[in-house]
């Protein structure tokens, strides 16, 4: 099979995914029946450039993870995921590897809690999907790309969160995460990918690098159940943070909720409101 089969093979399967089966508004005067390139972009965490050269078959060499990106996005089978890989010149991922699937399962409970904010790191802490909510909550995710997709670059490199933490709070997390990197770095010996995201880390925060090096697997320190979340539209929040771990998969699924009846559930709310809104002309341009 040529380049230009796995081109065609992503036009097909990204013409369809109906919109509304990833969270995406239809809207009344939609053509395309499937997704559009910017969204299934979007959607994977690559340009839409990028996407244009695949489908073109002008970019023939894609890596296992924007692959693994792609097959997350189309709601792939089993199957069409395994050729998928194949097409791009790669054998489907096995347990050596540190797993990036959103599994069915996975997926279900992201479609069912799409008022709730919720994200889906692999066990390296890279960000593998988020939804609405979690984007209108935290931010926009869908403009990460590569290592900025990272939780460890974000915190101890990069912009940070719009979570609130004391100094103690701070070094613990880091703590933490590091350890889970180590942990992550060690269960799985044939991937590059950890010590890969460890190296880029250590040649820019000295911070990570002392981590590292003296950070035990298992730090200590309690995560906390309850967030501060500092948004720039409806002030502070008060929250529950639960993170679940799902085992077979080693996936954190983040969990934000309030408790209902509170001023922190009607600001919760509002965020998803000005969120929408927020999208609203991008989406007005794309249906024309």
């Amino acid at each position: 099979m040529d380049e230009w089969d796995l081109g065609r093979a992503v036009r097909q399967w990204r013409d369809r995914v109906a919109p509304e089966a990833v969270g995406l508004p239809r809207g009344p005067h939609r053509r395309a029946a499937g997704l559009r390139r910017e969204e299934l972009a979007g959607l994977a965490g690559i340009s839409v450039d990028y996407l244009t050269r695949l489908e073109q078959g002008r970019s023939t060499a894609p890596s296992v993870q924007v692959v693994e990106a792609l097959a997350r996005a189309l709601r792939l089978t089993d199957g069409e995921r395994e050729l998928l890989f194949r097409l791009a010149g790669h054998a489907a991922p096995g347990g050596h590897l540190v797993p990036a699937r959103i599994t069915p399962s996975v997926q279900r409970l992201l479609d069912r809690l799409d008022h709730t904010p919720v994200a889906v790191w692999d066990a390296t802490w890279t960000l593998l999907v988020a939804n609405a909510s979690y984007d209108a909550l935290m931010g926009a995710t869908t403009t990460w790309r590569g290592i900025e997709r990272n939780a460890l670059w974000r915190h101890l490199v990069g912009p940070g969160t719009r979570a609130v933490s004391t100094p103690q709070e701070r070094a613990d997390l880091e703590a933490r995460l590091v350890a889970d990197l180590r942990l992550t770095a060690a269960r799985y010996p044939a991937d590059p990918r950890p010590r890969r995201i460890a190296r880029a880390l250590a040649a820019r925060s000295d911070r990570f690098a002392g981590l590292w090096d003296t950070v035990g697997l298992h730090p200590g320190g309690e995560q906390p159940r309850r967030k501060e979340i500092e948004h720039p539209d409806v002030g502070r929040i008060t929250l529950d943070c639960d993170t679940l771990v799902v085992e077979g998969d080693d996936l954190r699924v983040m969990v934000y909720t309030a408790e209902p009846g509170t001023v922190d559930a009607d600001r919760l709310a509002l965020t998803r409101v000005l969120g929408t809104q927020d999208l609203a002309p991008e989406r007005a341009l794309r249906d024309r």
